[in-house]
């Protein structure tokens, strides 16, 4: 069976519409990067139009993200099964119908559904671009290079969304930041039929719609509450519903376990170098993410500029991404994976180490040059865990291996929100019990105890150098929470880079092996070849008796493929 699987499929580099293809995928990957952060200059337009409660403006920017991550596992499993490109392109029509209903919403209650919606099918995409970039790349050297693209589209989208944002509302009104996302759809469905190829897995069974509804109940639970205790501080409502999604998520791995078309085959985390992309790429997630909290506060409360000035500050340690993309790419093949995600991740950490430095009055030089290193380093190094995780697992089996390092990384980057961030409030409320002016009212006192923001409000409105004082304290405490932070950042960074060193250790230069099983250079549908190419497919399902022997004689050892 082993020699059918690689006479049918070729395994040789890339062609030109391969690399044409991958800048097909990299529009859905930017546009789902910048809609996280397209609504933040949005919000108060919004509020003075359409009149949201505090509560239905709460659900209008957190809905988004909590459907996007709890459906990315159930969706990457259906990909598998239905076609990666089919679903890709469903999902990009489904984006942008979504996004015209944003736009022309009329009232909280709409457009609410229609940001649900948004995180419904954004769930789509990108698990769909990972696992086509699979099947599309078949040696590894090209992959990672490739991986890197993307990783360079998904920051960068990041950190231009909120610029974005803020030059159409200068210009336009506020539906404008959805309907940005229209023509770059509508261009994905023009030019994917052409350029991208399709893949199912062949004879995956039934839907495990049992599997998917658990899957959704737990995340979504679990990203709630760690974000609202994050937000608001202890109280029994979060904790009790992050209780019910744990609960929830031993039962979908107990169905997992024992369903026969399971949505993620867990036998996949006892390969080592799939268990290992998982796990550093929620420690970096958690490091990276749990400080993006305090930078932008830092340049708007403490350095006291606009959020649009702020954003555009932002974009400059996005140079240090695009160094560290093209670094990585470079040294693919070159390097072995294990030193190319150490180094990247003691990068890194010297930029934590930079950031533990600053000070109300630090040079700006300071902060975006820390930030830089901080960006450079972890994109260095995520370009190569989404590689290597996605690479580890069978071909067939891609969709819903992406999915779940996708959904690692968002409840890393969730939970280091929420234990930074309670970290640094900690350390502000602390620190600024001793510096609040005599005589401040209680509920001025209480609001300035609170945050930075609430001490800068307070501060405004108190005379002279009562109002001087409590800035300057306010500013300081936050300072030291930030610098905290910074130190927890340096410490799960060298952690990380540990860890990279000993889990990834057994991998060659060449990194993961080159995929035997590909659609042919037309883009043909693999679940359409004939019998003995399907059952050559499935050999590579982990734990199979039969891929064993082959195995070792195709690849090195401990590459899980």
């Amino acid at each position: 069976m082993t020699e059918v699987h690689r006479t049918h499929a070729p395994s040789g580099p890339a062609g030109r519409r391969a690399w044409a293809g991958l800048a097909v995928l990299l529009l859905p990957t930017l546009v789902l990067a910048m809609d996280m952060g397209v609504l933040f200059f949005a919000v108060p337009f919004i509020s003075t139009d359409l009149r949201p409660s505090a509560t239905q403006q709460l659900w209008m920017m957190d809905i988004y993200s909590f459907l996007l991550a709890g459906l990315l596992i159930p969706m990457g499993a259906l990909g598998d099964r239905i076609g990666r490109r089919r679903l890709l392109l469903l999902g990009a029509a489904g984006f942008a119908a979504a996004s015209l209903l944003a736009a022309r919403s009329s009232g909280a209650g709409e457009l609410i559904a229609a940001r649900a919606l948004l995180g419904i099918t954004g769930s789509t995409l990108m698990p769909s671009t990972i696992s086509l970039i699979r099947t599309m790349f078949p040696d590894p050297r090209q992959r990672q290079r490739a991986m890197a693209a993307w990783t360079g589209a998904l920051t960068g989208g990041a950190a231009l969304g909120p610029v974005v944002g803020g030059l159409l509302l200068d210009h336009f009104w506020w539906g404008s930041v959805f309907l940005a996302s229209v023509p770059v759809m509508a261009l994905l469905l023009v030019t994917g039929p052409l350029l991208l190829p399709e893949y199912r897995a062949p004879r995956t069974g039934r839907f495990d719609l049992l599997g998917a509804a658990l899957s959704l109940a737990t995340v979504l639970p679990v990203v709630y509450g760690i974000k609202t205790l994050a937000v608001d501080g202890y109280s029994l409502p979060p904790v009790l519903v992050l209780v019910a999604g744990l609960g929830f998520g031993a039962l979908f791995v107990r169905r997992q376990l024992v369903c026969r078309n399971p949505l993620i085959d867990l036998r996949l985390f006892a390969d080592r170098t799939y268990r290992g992309a998982i796990l550093i790429s929620t420690v970096s997630m958690f490091a990276m993410m749990g400080f993006t909290f305090f930078t932008s506060q830092y340049l708007q409360l403490v350095k006291g500029m606009s959020p649009l000035t702020a954003a555009l500050w932002s974009l400059l340690p996005g140079v240090g991404v695009g160094a560290a993309v093209g670094v990585s790419a470079a040294l693919a093949g070159r390097v072995r994976p294990a030193h190319q995600m150490a180094g990247a991740f003691v990068v890194g950490a010297g930029g934590f180490a930079m950031l533990t430095q600053v000070g109300p009055h630090s040079p700006l030089a300071l902060v975006l040059t820390g930030a830089g290193l901080l960006a450079a380093g972890t994109a260095g190094a995520m370009t190569l865990t989404a590689d290597l995780a996605v690479s580890a697992a069978p071909l067939e089996k891609a969709g819903a291996a992406s999915a779940t390092s996708e959904t690692a990384g968002e409840l890393g980057s969730s939970l280091g929100i929420a234990v930074l961030g309670a970290a640094g409030a900690a350390v502000y409320k602390a620190r600024l019990s001793g510096g609040l002016p005599a005589g401040l009212p209680d509920a001025a006192a209480r609001a300035a105890h609170d945050s930075l923001g609430g001490a800068v409000t307070v501060a405004a409105a108190l005379p002279g150098a009562a109002g001087r004082e409590l800035l300057t304290a306010g500013q300081a405490a936050f300072t030291s929470g930030m610098q905290l932070a910074a130190g927890v950042g340096v410490v799960c960074l060298l952690g990380a880079a540990v860890l990279a060193a000993r889990l990834m250790r057994h991998l060659p230069k060449s990194g993961a092996p080159a995929d035997a099983a590909q659609p042919d250079a037309a883009g043909t549908d693999v679940a359409g070849a004939d019998a003995a190419q399907a059952a050559a497919e499935r050999v590579g399902t982990p734990g199979s008796a039969a891929e064993a022997a082959p195995a070792r004689r195709r690849q090195p050892a401990g590459l899980g493929s």
